[in-house]
């Protein structure tokens, strides 16, 4: 799925389709943290053990078949019992079991340790994206697959990283040790980088640990190891590891980003603005369901092209869009998207594919439906 390099020396890559003319290797990879680093010496230190035991187990069994053969006159010899060969295959066997596990161990206790974090990052699973929170930073945001449809459907040549980008990048600072706190909004997905050796469940109602630091600047790709419904192989996660001072640097950036959006949505907003803000967030957020021409997958997820929804009372739009259906894979999308583009992406399902209602919902209008409801949540 694009996480594992292969490297192949001796087989002609030509006589490969070009959809398999990878870099690929058929072992772990040692990673960029000082974990992932253990991980992989731990595998090989127990691989060369397997190995170890392979040709000293088959190596007596072969010159045993050859050397006590028939044609030799050997007889087999019948005994029940022999103290010192039992003690000998118990004691052995023991000893290479406590070999295996004081290193194992020790990677499993390091593994197992988020205390002393420098930065906390909630990854919370949705199908199928991820949302990122900087705990104490005041930063929030969803992480969507940003491959365009059109590859996936066959309709244009597949680039480099098909299926393996987003729109944001999730940016940690790197000579950091970060805690992930893991959870769910829906079904249980698995948060997995194998640069990081990072993979760990995320569970709805539930949060598991786990940590990273990262000791080289770089992009690091991985995806939903969960199977969790029809896109799971469509929630890619990429990691971006800068230097502590670019980090602070993009996170005041990002900051000045999410309080430009929240005064955007004091302006006004034309139709034409609304429509294409409105197809550009209807395609990472709507179309793998609705589909990107509007008419859905029926039953399970209904077509929006003269739907009853966006044709008829735009306040119950509005209102299945900001808290979803209860009972239907309909999520709720007034914490994943800003005023600005919930009345976008409304605006545009009510006059794309022919609905034509002619109607633009404002972002003001978002932003006083927001603001009542939790009123009313406080009250």
């Amino acid at each position: 799925m694009g996480m594992i390099r292969i490297i192949s020396r001796s087989f002609p890559l030509t006589l490969l389709p070009l959809t398999a003319r990878a870099e690929w290797t058929l072992n772990l990879s040692p990673g960029v943290t000082e974990i992932s680093r253990s991980i992989y010496d731990l595998h090989m230190t127990i691989f060369w053990i397997c190995v170890a035991i392979g040709c000293v187990v088959f190596g007596i069994m072969f010159w045993s078949i050859f050397h006590h053969r028939k044609s030799r006159g050997a007889k087999a010899h019948h005994f029940h019992e022999h103290t010192l060969v039992e003690v000998i295959w118990t004691l052995i066997p023991l000893g290479i079991l406590v070999a295996m596990a004081v290193p194992a161990t020790a990677t499993l206790v390091k593994m197992y340790d988020p205390k002393d974090a420098g930065l906390d990052v909630q990854v919370t699973g949705y199908q199928w994206k991820w949302r990122y929170q900087y705990l104490d930073q005041d930063l929030d945001f969803f992480s969507n697959l940003a491959t365009p449809r059109e590859q996936v459907s066959n309709e244009q040549a597949k680039s480099e990283n098909y299926l393996l980008e987003v729109d944001r990048h999730l940016v940690l600072p790197t000579d950091t040790k970060i805690r992930f706190l893991l959870t769910a909004n829906d079904v249980i997905h698995s948060w997995w980088v194998p640069a990081l050796a990072v993979k760990k469940d995320a569970i709805p109602g539930f949060i598991n640990e786990a940590w990273t630091q990262i000791d080289e600047p770089g992009i690091y790709r991985g995806q939903c190891a969960e199977l969790c419904g029809k896109d799971h192989g469509f929630m890619p996660i990429v990691v971006e590891a800068v230097p502590p001072e670019e980090f602070q640097q993009w996170l005041a950036d990002a900051k000045a980003e999410k309080a430009a959006a929240a005064e955007a949505a004091n302006r006004s907003w034309t139709l034409d603005e609304l429509m294409q803000r409105g197809e550009q967030v209807y395609l990472s957020s709507c179309a793998a369901c609705h589909q990107a021409s509007g008419e859905g997958l029926p039953p399970a997820f209904p077509a929006l092209k003269n739907s009853p929804i966006a044709v008829g009372d735009v306040g119950a739009h509005i209102d299945i869009v900001l808290n979803g259906k209860s009972g239907t894979a309909m999520q709720a999308f007034r914490d994943q998207l800003d005023p600005v583009e919930l009345a976008a992406v409304i605006t545009y399902e009510r006059n794309a594919w022919g609905n034509s209602t002619g109607e633009a919902v404002s972002p003001t209008q978002i932003a006083d439906r927001l603001g009542a409801a939790a009123e009313g949540e406080g009250n």
